[in-house]
């Protein structure tokens, strides 16, 4: 394992032409110190977990010290922000440090968030606050422990630095891990200046680095597009199965690698609601949990026009269509898993609907009415309670059930090898607003970083029953306040 100073890092995005970013150094904290470190990211780095405990780990994090060899720089994108084109964003309040590659072979991009000032700032600071940092920070472990691709985080720090958002609120930076932070909207910054050989450049990049096969393609460019249509598919039918809401899928906060990137005013949702929109500023739900595979269609067809010089317009026209029959195979096999099914039939679809129109009309918990059906029994004689009470028409439920039942007998299911498979499918724990939320106050007032750490661990097994954590798989309370998330979160 290594020292800080014996990462070797590299920035083979740096070197494309200065048309792509900017170079620029972080802008430091006064006093930065940690908040939390995550040494399951550590390991893809062959970062030492000692290291966290040396007070130049917080100043190396926090723009106070550069790590040997890297090349800061804030990168150019553009993107669709709620269907409007807008023409340049870019790295606002996040740069680039460098990459890092792995004993393994394994390149790994380290992205400051929350570093300062940059060319692309635009009105902002360039700040981000403790509260959106430990929101990314949790969400996009959860999700990696939901077995959902998406970006990584490593540590946050904070300082003597207040930001000003809706209120003051205390500053952090937040150190990402990604393959590449390469997004739609990097694409279309160059389709829409009408610069196609840089748009060429940066395909050729990215076929280089992340998708190297590509080039035994008769056309690299199409294989590129179609294998993006694929991982962006294959991505959103997880976010569908998890009942998890990105909130803000615009162009530039979708990755080139199919990760989850960017979270914002993300939300798993509680009572199952298919109109569900996490983010209080989609005032027509836009992004709504029914909306997302639509939109991520809508933005299939965005990357494929923004690649269209260096196509035919055969492949422009194929990649949505691509994205749609991964995102219906992946769902189907997905959601048949969570009913424990094995094989396909031809009525599964009805079936799943059942069940979540059951979910629907009762407002029962997307994730706690999944793991209830987990104890389903073929043999029972008491109709299966503890799921039957979890829905207000104990008739329709009872129909419903009887169709399932016919079902699993259908393909000879036993109820324990069933249940195994489904502990290991349908998540006990999952990142619910208030647990975030009661970490973020704890962090705020009391500066106690301990439940940021508690949920992490929890939440790196999210299937796994742990008797001293009962309480964190339950919904937030009746009676409490609502949290309410928008862009800024």
């Amino acid at each position: 394992m290594r020292t800080l100073e014996q990462l070797k890092f590299d920035n083979t995005y740096a070197r494309l032409p200065e048309v792509f970013h900017e170079r620029v150094n972080p802008t430091p904290f006064p006093n930065p110190h940690l908040v939390s470190f995550n040494p399951a990211v550590a390991v893809l780095i062959d970062l030492h977990h000692d290291e966290a405990n040396r007070d130049e780990f917080s100043d190396y994090f926090s723009g106070a010290r550069l790590l040997p060899g890297s090349d800061p720089i804030a990168m150019l994108y553009s993107g669709h922000q709620f269907g409007h084109y807008v023409s340049q964003l870019g790295d606002g309040r996040a740069i680039l440090l460098g990459e890092v590659k792995n004993k393994a072979g394994e390149t790994w991009d380290l992205h400051l968030k929350g570093a300062g000032l940059t060319r692309f700032s635009r009105d902002g600071d360039g700040r981000a606050v403790l509260r959106s940092t430990i929101r990314e920070y949790l969400c996009s472990e959860a999700m990696h422990g939901l077995g959902i691709p998406t970006t990584r985080s490593l540590c946050i720090t904070s300082g003597n630095e207040t930001v000003y958002r809706e209120s003051s609120e205390s500053g952090a930076m937040l150190v990402r891990l990604a393959p590449s932070h390469v997004r739609f909207g990097s694409f279309e910054a160059f389709f829409y200046r009408r610069q196609h050989n840089d748009l060429k450049i940066l395909a050729d990049y990215v076929i280089q680095y992340h998708f190297p096969l590509a080039n035994n393609a008769e056309n690299p460019y199409a294989q590129l597009l179609h294998d993006v249509a694929t991982l962006t598919g294959q991505m959103i039918a997880q976010w569908q199965a998890v009942g998890w809401s990105h909130g803000v899928m615009n162009t530039d906060n979708m990755s080139i690698l199919g990760l989850t990137l960017d979270y914002g005013p993300y939300g798993f949702m509680e009572q199952f609601n298919p109109e569900f929109i996490c983010n209080h500023s989609d005032h027509h739900g836009r992004y709504s949990f029914q909306n997302q595979p639509d939109i991520g269609y809508w933005n299939i067809r965005a990357i494929a026009h923004a690649l269209s010089p260096l196509l035919e317009q055969t492949h422009v026209e194929a990649a949505p269509e691509i994205y749609e029959q991964v995102f219906t195979k992946r769902y189907r096999e997905l959601m048949n898993a969570k009913f424990g099914l094995v094989e396909q039939h031809a009525q599964d679809g009805l079936l799943r609907q059942g069940f979540l129109n059951l979910m629907h009309e009762s407002r029962a918990d997307y994730t706690n009415a999944f793991r209830s059906l987990n104890n389903f029994r073929q043999d029972s004689q008491d109709h299966n309670p503890t799921i039957r009470d979890q829905f207000i028409d104990r008739d329709v439920f009872d129909d419903w059930a009887a169709k399932y039942r016919e079902r699993l007998e259908a393909e000879r299911s036993e109820d324990e090898k069933r249940k195994i498979l489904m502990d290991k499918t349908n998540p006990k724990y999952i990142l619910r607003n208030h647990l975030a939320q009661y970490a973020i106050e704890r962090a705020e007032d009391h500066h106690d970083y301990s439940e940021i750490d508690r949920l992490l661990n929890l939440l790196s097994d999210p299937c796994a029953d742990q008797l001293s954590m009962e309480s964190y798989a339950r919904p937030a309370h009746s009676d409490s306040v609502p949290i309410i998330v928008s862009c800024s979160s």
